[in-house]
């Protein structure tokens, strides 16, 4: 199945599988390769603006995502997991859009009571 664009759902699918992999890894510089540098981050807790600016609090917090369902829509993919962010699981759903081979874009969301 190809998007408008012309990429197939799987390139984009492998590309934020590949980049989650890569984070889990602490492999930051192979995450970077699939970012595009103006990533925009959006979540609960603040938003980045910028590759750089993202992979400065990902190298600090070494999150850990453990994949429950991921869902493939052209260039969007949706992921539902549990992140443990320095001790405490919690379930969280993320948005990733990927452009021209690239992810631009990343919301996230779950309820951040227990970090509070």
């Amino acid at each position: 199945m190809a998007t408008e664009a012309g990429a197939s759902i799987g390139n984009a699918n492998d590309i934020v599988l590949s980049f989650i992999k890569a984070l889990n890894d602490e492999d930051f510089a192979a995450a970077r390769k699939f970012a595009a540098d103006d990533l925009k981050f959006i979540g609960v807790l603040g938003e980045r603006d910028g590759a750089e600016a993202y992979f400065t609090d990902m190298e600090r917090m070494k999150l850990k995502y453990d994949i429950k369902r991921v869902f493939s829509d052209g260039d969007d993919v949706s992921i539902f997991y549990d992140i443990d962010m320095g001790g405490k699981t919690i379930f969280s759903s993320g948005w990733y859009h990927v452009v021209d081979g690239k992810i631009n874009s990343i919301r996230v969301i779950f309820d951040p009571r227990p970090l509070l």
